[in-house]
């Protein structure tokens, strides 16, 4: 049976150490259902589940708590109120800082078109997340043919429909610039043109430039604000203040990362931050789900 690892330094003497969880999501690529739905919740502390696979597709949507997917050429971040989209058969690591709920949502890749192909971040609307909660107290062998099955039909939908959000840090492959990902994930208050980083990694700017280019599909600036935007998004979630975070990122001042935020995001990071607790405190009312210790 697989295993869900987590990682918990607080109760470790050595904080690399991992224990391991049965798995309690059993075999979902065999449940004879276009949909399961699972209710985690109460995850304390840190934990963090291995690089995995299963051939169904997965939804995973955070209530509370910052979720962490990581893929070959990505860092997808889930803040509350947000879903991760992650097709079938993608291998992908998933970690979660802080007290967690999240849903898991388990879809047959064939069972309605238009799902998207790739892994995304999507923005959750009431209906979807009434959805959702109703489904994960559903009975993995629901009936057929009945009131279960036209809410799951409807569940779809309103997931093919769901808009895109652009939290995500694309990674790319060439290892140089893979060394300069960790570098700058290190450092993202180090104000380095363009150029010097280049020469730090050992190739030109315009080489880099090109790569980036092609990897990736953003300039080097592109490319260093989305991972501001990245890190300003799980500070932010923790209850960091904006001006401790501007400051972290290198800005001389609030107002300059703000204006960044509302750029890239579309919003001030006091209206995102709102927006995200009041969404959190209307899905928290009571529902039926049956809660599991932990997502797939």
């Amino acid at each position: 049976m697989p295993t869900i690892v987590y990682r918990d330094p607080a109760n470790l003497d050595d904080a690399t150490a991992v224990y391991s969880h049965p798995q309690l999501v059993a075999e979902v690529d065999r449940i004879p259902r276009p949909v399961a739905a699972k209710l985690s919740t109460h995850i304390s502390r840190h934990w963090e589940r291995a690089t995995h696979l299963h051939r169904k597709a997965q939804l995973l949507y955070s209530v509370r708590g910052l979720l962490h997917c990581q893929v070959e050429d990505g860092i997808w971040l889930v803040p509350p109120q947000c879903a991760l989209w992650i097709p079938g058969g993608l291998p992908h690591a998933v970690r979660g800082s802080g007290e967690a709920e999240c849903y898991c949502l388990f879809v047959e890749p064939a069972s309605v078109a238009g799902l998207p192909e790739a892994c995304c971040t999507l923005t959750v609307s009431v209906l979807l997340r009434e959805l959702l909660m109703k489904a994960a107290g559903y009975a993995e062998l629901y009936p057929r043919h009945g009131k279960e099955e036209r809410l799951v039909a409807t569940l779809l939908d309103e997931l093919t429909e769901a808009p895109l959000e652009d939290l995500h840090l694309p990674i790319p492959r060439d290892p140089r610039l893979r060394r300069l990902t960790d570098l700058l994930l290190a450092q993202p208050a180090d104000k380095r043109a363009a150029g010097d980083w280049a020469e730090h990694v050992g190739m030109s700017e315009r080489h880099m430039s090109r790569l980036l280019m092609q990897e990736i599909g953003m300039s080097f600036g592109q490319w260093r604000r989305q991972l501001h935007i990245t890190l300003a998004v799980q500070q932010l979630t923790r209850g960091d203040s904006v001006q401790s975070i501007a400051m972290g990122l290198g800005y001389e001042n609030a107002s300059g990362f703000v204006a960044m935020f509302r750029k890239v995001v579309g919003k001030p990071p006091g209206r995102y931050l709102a927006e995200r607790a009041g969404a959190a405190i209307a899905a928290a009312l009571p529902h039926s789900a049956t809660p599991i210790s932990m997502p797939a």
